[in-house]
This record gives C-alpha cells, sequence and structure tokens, in this order.
C-alpha cells in the first residue's frame, strides 16, 4: 500500500463538499417526485443517478483514506462522516424507489413537509461543508439541523397517526408508512452528520 505524506490533505475538503452537494440536488428531486402530475419514473431514475454519484464520493473518500498517512481530522470521524453522508442519500433514494414502486398517486401534505425539512437540512450540510477547512462558525449548523430533526420528528409522530385514523385502506397503510419511514431516516442521518462535525470540531479546537 502507497502511503501519501502530503500534510493535512485538502482533497478530502472538496469530496465532503461534493457529497453535500449531491444531497441537495438529491433532496430537491425528491421534491419534484412528491408533486402531483410530476415523471416520478424519469425523477426516480436521476435520483438513482445521484445514489451512484454518492457512492463514488464515499469509495473515493475511503480509498484516498487507506492511502493517506496524515489526514486533516482523525480517521475514525472522516469514515463516519462519509458514512453519515451516504447513509441520508440511501434513505433518501429508497424513498422516492419506494414511492414509484408502490405508484403512490396521491400522498398526505405532511409527507410535503418531511422533504421540505429534507431539503433545508441539505442546504445547510452543503454550506457547512466548506468551513470544515477552517472549523470557524459551525456551531450554529448543528443547532438548527437538530431543530429540523425535532421538527421532522413531529411531522412524522402526525403522519403516523393520519395513517392509523381509518382514512386508508391497509395496503395503502402499509406502502405509505415505509415511504414515510425512510424520509425520517434521513433526517436522523441529516443529525448525525451535524453531531459527527460536531465532534470534529470539539476535537478540533
Amino acid at each position: 500500500m502507497r502511503l501519501r505524506l502530503t500534510p493535512r490533505e485538502d482533497s478530502y475538503y472538496d469530496l465532503f463538499a461534493d457529497s453535500a452537494n449531491n444531497l441537495v440536488t438529491a433532496s430537491r428531486l425528491l421534491v419534484e417526485i412528491i408533486s402531483d402530475g410530476s415523471d416520478r419514473e424519469g425523477l426516480a431514475e436521476k435520483m438513482r443517478a445521484c445514489e451512484h454519484a454518492g457512492d463514488e464520493r464515499t469509495h473515493a473518500i475511503m480509498n484516498r483514506l487507506n492511502e493517506s498517512f496524515i489526514t486533516p481530522f482523525d480517521r475514525e470521524d472522516i469514515y463516519r462522516l462519509a458514512s453519515n453522508l451516504d447513509d441520508v442519500m440511501d434513505y433518501m433514494e429508497a424513498a422516492a424507489d419506494l414511492i414509484v414502486l408502490y405508484q403512490i398517486d396521491h400522498l398526505p401534505k405532511e409527507v410535503v413537509r418531511q422533504v421540505e425539512v429534507l431539503e433545508r437540512a441539505a442546504e445547510l450540510t452543503a454550506d457547512a461543508m466548506p468551513r470544515l477547512r477552517s472549523m470557524q462558525h459551525l456551531n450554529e449548523y448543528w443547532i438548527e439541523i437538530n431543530r429540523l430533526e425535532n421538527q421532522a420528528d413531529q411531522v412524522y409522530r402526525r403522519l403516523l397517526a393520519k395513517l392509523f385514523s381509518g382514512e386508508y385502506d391497509a395496503l395503502t397503510v402499509m406502502k405509505m408508512r415505509e415511504v414515510i419511514e425512510q424520509l425520517e431516516l434521513a433526517a436522523d442521518a441529516f443529525e448525525h452528520v451535524a453531531n459527527t462535525i460536531e465532534t470534529i470540531a470539539v476535537k478540533e479546537s
């Protein structure tokens, strides 16, 4: 294995930024997918392309980690951050895929709120990534992500209550519950990203 001795490899920052920007693209595709009358199959294909791009970035980070002797921060934190970002992408892609596979024509309006939270979390995450270089002005980011995750939890609970209110048949409940669970997991994963960045910032302070 070839080890690089270049101090504090800057390419990690670019790869993390690319991963976060890819999540913004994916979240906006989700917004389109849940819109009435959208080309869901075409959008889901674009979402799969995003997921593949995310995988490529994650693999690039892991490969760089295996080749690097000196890293910008702890190796385990680099691994954890890359994995957390990949989790977000996987959950969003799964939700999109399920909507198409299950042919869910009409989603409750609360699902729109779920996706809006994810879109905002993606934008905040992408905005925060460049600040990893300096480790400055990041506390507002993880505080806001935590607030958004709390909102997502509240929306998720309201959705569950709506699904089990008797308004929907059992098969529809099963289908929609799988979708909203993937969206909730994506919100949780965004919080895991923020928690990892907070851990890194504390260590580097």
